[in-house]
């Protein structure tokens, strides 16, 4: 247990020490959320009164898709490529311990994005109700399958190409991932395909979460629960060490 809380305390620390990271995980989703809830300039779907209501929820599962997947990509991604995992994995850590502490560095980081934009979006006016199991439910889900995708691809991607793929995915699922514009203002074939992204499924299951008046679709759980098992089982077949 020592050389696993010695390791998360390493792997948070790295985390909140780089720039990058943090302008990833904290900084953009803050700007985004504070800029278009102020600046009326997205549409916003039909019954929904303020901007807010429905960005705060989508820029939330924005902070998952950046920390447990981007972020965890990127890191893994350079840590492979330089040798870091081969060697770690080969000290009495151990490669368990050694993703047990990944895992609880993500989460850490997850907990501390939340409370930050929770505490930006009250601020700008939010008001949320919040139904613990369709959050707790969805947010578990979407972990699993984001760190399972980010693992996938830095297991088999070298660091830089890595680099390029996570920030670009991260970009795609930003605009078309129903996080700040409505899949209802995207053309009908684009939108039906979005609604299969990861991303989309968890917006809506946080929206439905923090609005106890509204309750997410079937499919939107279906949709997550699919990702979350093939991402890691893509991972665990495909990833390489070294």
């Amino acid at each position: 247990m020592k050389a696993l809380a010695a390791q998360t305390r390493i792997e948070l620390a790295l985390t909140l020490r780089n720039g990058e990271q943090l302008l990833l995980t904290l900084a953009i989703p803050v700007l985004i959320l504070a800029f278009f809830s102020l600046v009326e300039v997205l549409p916003v779907p039909a019954g929904t009164d303020e901007p807010i209501d429905f960005l705060a929820p989508g820029v939330l599962a924005l902070a998952v898709l950046s920390t447990a997947f981007t972020s965890l990509a990127i890191a893994t991604g350079f840590d492979r490529q330089y040798g870091v995992l081969k060697r770690l994995g080969a000290t009495p850590l151990g490669r368990p311990r050694l993703l047990a502490a990944k895992t609880t560095a993500v989460l850490a980081v997850m907990a501390i994005q939340f409370v930050a934009l929770v505490g930006v979006a009250v601020a700008l006016g939010w008001r949320p109700d919040a139904d613990p199991v369709a959050l707790l439910g969805g947010l578990g889900l979407a972990t699993i399958a984001f760190a399972g995708l980010g693992l996938a691809m830095a297991g088999t991607l070298p660091g830089l190409v890595t680099l390029a793929a996570a920030n670009g995915v991260y970009v795609v699922l930003l605009l078309f991932g129903d996080l700040v514009i409505p899949l209802e203002s995207l053309p009908d074939p684009l939108a039906a395909t979005a609604a299969l992204l990861p991303t989309a499924a968890l917006a809506e299951l946080l929206r439905a979460g923090f609005d106890t008046g509204t309750a997410a679709s079937a499919s939107a759980w279906v949709v997550l629960a699919v990702w979350a098992v093939v991402a890691p089982a893509a991972a665990a077949r495909w990833f390489r060490w070294e």
